[in-house]
Order: C-alpha cells, then sequence, then structure tokens
C-alpha cells in the first residue's frame, strides 16, 4: 500500500497545484471530461498492467483500437448488421488476437517485445488495408446505446468512468482475491519456480493477454464512439504507451510480479492529469509525448533504485550474524 498512497498523495499535490495555476481545472466540464477520459484510458489500462504483472509487455494496442474500429464501423456502416451482433464479432475477434500473443509467448517462447512490435505494425497495416487507407466513421445518429456508453452520463458520472469502476472492481477481486491472481504474481516473480511448485504458468500467460485483449476491445468501442471518425493511420496512435506510463506510474514493476488495480487507475488519474495541466496552461502539445516519456523514464528509474533496495536488504538479512569468538582453554604449559 506504500506505492498507492504515495501515488495517490502526488495525485492530490498535483491538482492542488493545477487548480492554483488555472481555476479552469475544477470547472464542471473540465472535470467531466477528464473523468470520461479516466475511464476510457484506465480500461485497458489496467488489461496493460495484468499482461506487466507477468513480466510481458503488449505494444500492439494502439493498432488493435484502429483495427477494430474500422472493422466495427465497416460492419456497422456499410453491412449494415445489428450492433449487438458487430460488437459480439469483434470483442471475440480482439480476444483471439490475445489469445494468439499468449501462445507465441507462451508455448513457442517467443519475446512479448517483438510478438508484440510485430502486432503493432502488421495491425496497423491490416486497418489500413481494409479501410482502403479512408477514414471510416459511424455517422451522427443511431447505435444509441454505444454512443451512450461513450459520450453519455449517469446523473454527473460520465459512464466510461462508472464502466471503469465495474472493471476495477472486478480486476481487484481476481487479482487480488482469486487463486488466478496469486498465480499470476507467482508467474511474473518466478516463472521457473511457479512452475515446479506445480503452477501452469504457460496457461497463466495465455489467459493475461487474453484478458488483456478483452479489456481492450471494452475500451476500444467506447474510443471509438467517443472519437466517432477513425483514421486508421492514426487512430490509437501510441495508446499503448499511455497504458505502460500509468501501469509504471501505479507501481507495475517492469520486472514483473508487483502491482495493484487501485495503483493502475490512481496512474491513470495522474497521466490525464499531466496531459490537462499541458493543455491548461498553454503549453504545446508536441510536448504531450515529452511529458508521457519523462514520466516513464521515472517510474522506471524509482522501480529500478527500488529494486536495487531490496536485493540489497534480502542480502543482508541472509547474511550469518557476527559471532563473538570464545578465549581458548589454557594449555598445559600455560597451567
Amino acid at each position: 500500500m506504500k506505492k498507492e498512497l504515495g501515488i495517490t498523495i502526488l495525485l492530490v499535490v498535483l491538482c492542488v497545484i493545477v487548480a492554483v495555476l488555472n481555476p479552469r481545472f475544477l470547472g464542471a466540464s473540465n472535470v467531466t471530461n477528464m473523468a470520461r477520459l479516466i475511464g476510457m484510458y484506465g480500461i485497458f489500462s489496467i488489461g496493460m498492467g495484468l499482461v506487466i504483472i507477468t513480466s510481458g509487455i503488449d505494444l500492439s494496442v494502439g493498432s488493435v483500437f484502429a483495427l477494430q474500429g474500422v472493422i466495427l464501423a465497416i460492419m456497422l456502416r456499410e453491412w449494415n448488421l445489428p450492433w449487438p451482433m458487430a460488437v459480439l464479432a469483434v470483442i471475440i475477434g480482439v480476444i483471439l488476437l490475445g489469445i494468439l500473443h499468449g501462445w507465441f509467448i507462451a508455448y513457442i517462447r517467443m519475446q512479448p517485445f517483438i510478438v508484440t512490435l510485430c502486432g503493432l505494425l502488421f495491425y496497423r497495416g491490416l486497418a489500413r488495408f481494409v479501410a482502403n487507407d479512408e477514414t471510416k466513421g459511424f455517422g451522427s445518429s443511431g447505435f444509441e446505446l454505444l454512443r451512450h456508453l461513450a459520450t453519455g452520463s449517469i446523473g454527473p458520472v460520465p459512464m466510461p468512468f462508472v464502466l471503469l469502476i465495474i472493471v476495477g472492481i472486478v480486476s481487484y477481486v481476481v487479482l487480488h482475491r482469486s487463486v488466478f491472481g496469486r498465480y499470476l504474481y507467482a508467474v511474473g516473480r518466478n516463472e521457473d519456480a511457479a512452475r515446479y511448485s506445480g503452477i501452469n504458468s504457460r496457461m497463466i500467460i495465455l489467459s493475461t493477454y487474453a484478458v488483456e485483449m478483452l479489456l481492450v476491445a471494452i475500451a476500444g468501442i467506447l474510443i471509438a464512439f467517443y472519437t466517432n471518425s477513425i483514421s486508421p493511420a492514426n487512430h490509437g496512435q501510441s495508446y499503448e504507451l499511455y497504458a505502460i506510463a500509468a501501469a509504471v506510474l501505479g507501481g507495475c514493476s517492469l520486472r514483473g510480479g508487483e502491482g495493484s488495480i487501485i495503483g493502475i487507475i490512481i496512474g491513470t488519474a495522474l497521466l490525464q492529469v499531466l496531459q490537462n495541466l499541458v493543455n491548461l496552461l498553454g503549453i504545446p502539445s508536441s510536448l504531450n509525448f515529452a511529458v508521457m516519456g519523462a514520466v516513464i523514464f521515472l517510474g522506471v528509474l524509482v522501480d529500478q533504485l527500488s529494486g536495487q533496495r531490496k536485493k540489497k536488504q534480502q542480502v543482508l538479512a541472509r547474511a550469518p550474524a557476527p559471532t563473538t569468538p570464545t578465549p581458548a582453554a589454557p594449555t598445559q604449559a600455560a597451567r
């Protein structure tokens, strides 16, 4: 809980600073829009956090958003499929991509970085090919339920934020209160030791990538209807970096075996506040990536330093305590 408490204090301090520098930060419209973005980004950041806990990574998230959005728009606007069928089809399709990633990583033993980097390139190119490099959209009417999930509210609370709370509660129970969660931490800390203790580590890794892609699919539908326009070349670009930054800020270790759902959600909120700070203070938007890069670097640096400190403490704890030498018994000559 120390990491969660620290990042919560940092979030509160940052909110106070931004509010003092620009009172519009506390305006109803700004808070609502920020909560909406936290909801959408938080859902797929939780998925990324689960993968990072297994000591994995997923660089294909943004390209999956583009491919999923293009296919969903074609199904709804050009093929005129019923929206439940189209939504179910794209969710199943994205989950299958996660299973494919997990199979290559867990069973073929390919590096997660390579598998998902290839996915980043392949899915983006496929999205552009399927859309013929044309922008796809959902029009100005129709699909009201899906639009409400992305842009509507329950009272003052945006629907994406409500969905984030639901996903967060379910993910918390799965990660922190279930056997699957304990196995996931064990695999992340030491996959070989987990396997020797009887855990099916390969299936745990494959399942984690499938769960991640389920959350990516849900967030992708919300983002597609929020933007209402999918450019296959740009839609979702670099969103995987937002998810990685949010997870690292929330206490997920890139070495694996560490992280919490609450921390990931707070990390997502902190990242969005930083982005809002850039906009409200008139800082050029081109510096957004600079801010994100600095955040990831600092998060990894802190994680590395804390890891070295833990190792040093473990070494000292295992070292035998110094013993006081006992005086030798007097010899016959001395007597």
